[in-house]
């Protein structure tokens, strides 16, 4: 089997979109007057719930990416799970070769988060609070176990934004 035949198969399982969230360390934590760490996102479609009893989701980041990289220092990370009007921010965090996450949350609504300190953006179907519990190499990927610290659904308007057969699609 090839990665192209694996990647086609894969396409027709219909995946929820979610942007993942974290804020980088300050540069220096023992001086207070130091520059707080940059915010950092990234768009996901393999996230999942992995127990309700203790609270436990998962989601797959690509090995070396800066998700990847930041997640194995900072143990608090957000999850926005994204309705059907969000395609834009959706395709904002997936695009190749971007420009600094600075720029890419710079005229998004989003409140930070109490807990975990990252963005969670407003108009999202429900938003949670993770703390890393485990780490899992997976072939090309880090399989990243959170437990949810928070909970809370902002918006109760339209459906979630869907992934299927490489697009960005609607329920219905």
């Amino acid at each position: 089997m090839s990665n192209d035949e694996f990647r086609t198969a894969m396409s027709r399982l219909a995946a929820g979109v979610v942007l993942v969230t974290a804020q980088e360390p300050p540069l220096d934590p023992d001086d207070p007057t130091a520059p707080g760490g940059e915010d950092v996102g990234m768009t996901a479609t393999a996230f999942l719930s992995v127990s309700l009893d203790p609270p436990l989701v998962m989601v797959s980041l690509r090995e070396g990416s800066r998700m990847d990289d930041l997640l194995a220092e900072q143990p608090l990370w957000a999850v926005s799970v994204l309705s059907e009007s969000q395609r834009h921010i959706a395709g904002r965090f997936a695009m190749k070769g971007r420009i600094s996450d600075r720029l890419l949350f710079e005229d998004l609504p989003y409140v930070r988060g109490e807990t975990a300190g990252a963005p969670l953006m407003g108009g999202a179907l429900a938003t949670l609070e993770c703390r890393t519990e485990q780490t899992v190499s997976a072939g090309d990927h880090t399989l990243v176990i959170g437990r949810v610290l928070t909970a809370q659904l902002p918006s109760a308007d339209g459906g979630p934004l869907l992934y299927f057969k490489g697009r960005y699609r609607q329920l219905g």
